[in-house]
């Protein structure tokens, strides 16, 4: 499939996590993305390290810090501008990129960009047709709209922490910015809409995009529970609330998920797999509802049984019975799981200062392949002036513009 975004404009006036995913994945689909940097610093992800990619001596750019990880994660295939926009001069360059524009991301502070002469109201004047994504912790809205958001706060204030983590723990945060994340996939895919709408009316669109909805969006069957049945939820650490067995094991060497939803798993967990008959003959579990209401002496029981053997030996008998299950894996094995391999989920990269790098592949595939990735993640500036230079400006004026410090 060609890229289908192939000639489309994007303003990027994002950084960290939320933004940058989103804005990725449009670069991924072929969307020709400008991400507009602060020229001293940059994105705050290009400070976040270690981890770093090693930069050898002989690399371009040696006055700038090695990439971070971080950084490298989540911006792909764009193309980095260092412009200080708060100067009259950067924010003439970013009006002018605005002028042919298809869409804008940002994530400022509700407001802040309208007070520099950004907002949406003045883009639309610039140009009619623009898409504007204004991602956000609370919406543009409500009592919060001035407030900032980060993911770990939100996970907290809308839901998330308090249903994670065991039940006789304190509340825990999930083990990646997973707010962030959603987020940047919605304000994705409300951009994708907003292509097709402006296809319709020839208009542009704002888009409001917050962490704060996302999370309660997010809390799926949990706030259906509370919405419909007035159920207050609780921590399950990995077990099912309404499932038994439905959590993670803890084997001889390692941990095993196990999730047997319905009465007939349950019988060949049982029989096949653990060797243990008797289990589907008590009382006390021979219905699911029984099993929730015994939960605490049946994984007990299953606990014991798993602890005999090292999960080897537990993950080969699970093997082909029709039972949800597989292994805790760290990081490493993650990516050395032999679907993981054999779907290539790495792509290697070659970026001007660090050399070949790995990252993780788009996600998605069409007809069998996926999306290339026709640039590495950039570093800081590295496409100023080539970015200047399609704008019209001549040699002379960018030089004046980097020894003004406007540029870099």
């Amino acid at each position: 499939m060609p890229p289908p975004l192939k000639g489309l404009k994007v303003v990027d006036l994002t950084r960290v996590l939320a933004g940058p995913t989103a804005t990725m994945l449009l670069a991924d689909l072929g969307a020709d993305v400008i991400k507009i940097e602060e020229p001293l610093k940059g994105d705050d992800t290009r400070a976040w390290s270690p981890p770093f990619a090693p930069i050898p001596q002989d690399a371009p750019a040696p006055h700038l810090p090695a990439e971070s990880a971080y950084f490298l994660s989540v911006n792909r295939n764009k193309r980095s501008c260092g412009i200080n926009f708060k100067t009259p001069e950067g924010l003439e360059i970013v009006r002018k990129l605005i002028t042919d524009a298809d869409i804008l991301v940002e994530n400022f502070l509700s407001g802040k960009l309208a007070e520099m002469g950004l907002g949406w109201e003045d883009c639309r004047k610039i140009n009619p047709r623009l898409i504007y994504c204004s991602i956000t912790g609370y919406g543009q809205t409500g009592p919060y709209r001035k407030a900032a958001g980060y993911d770990v706060v939100i996970e907290g204030e809308a839901g998330l922490m308090h249903i994670t983590g065991e039940p006789d723990r304190p509340p825990c945060k999930v083990g990646v910015a997973v707010t962030d994340v959603s987020t940047g996939l919605y304000a994705h895919g409300a951009i994708m809409a907003a292509l097709l709408s402006r296809h319709q009316t020839g208009r542009g669109v704002w888009i409001d995009c917050n962490l704060f909805e996302t999370q309660i969006a997010g809390l799926a069957n949990i706030a259906s529970n509370y919405l419909i049945a007035d159920q207050e939820a609780s921590r399950h650490g990995t077990q099912h609330p309404s499932i038994v067995p439905y959590q993670v094991f803890l084997c001889k060497d390692g941990f095993v998920m196990v999730g047997a939803g319905n009465d007939r798993q349950f019988k060949i967990l049982a029989e096949q797999i653990l060797e243990q008959p008797e289990l589907v003959e008590d009382d006390r579990f021979t219905t699911n509802t029984l099993r929730v209401r015994n939960r605490v002496v049946l994984c007990g029981l299953i606990q014991d049984y798993l602890m005999e053997h090292p999960r080897e030996y537990w993950l080969a008998k699970f093997e082909g019975k029709g039972v949800p299950f597989g292994p805790i894996n760290n990081i490493q094995q993650t990516f050395e799981h032999p679907q993981a391999v054999a779907r290539g989920i790495t792509v290697d990269v070659e970026h001007p200062r660090a050399g070949t790098i790995k990252l993780v592949a788009p996600a998605v595939q069409y007809n069998g392949v996926r999306m290339p990735i026709s640039r590495p993640p950039p570093y800081l500036s590295q496409h100023t002036i080539e970015v200047l230079q399609e704008l019209g400006y001549n040699q002379q004026t960018i030089i004046d513009l980097q020894e003004k410090k406007i540029v870099s």
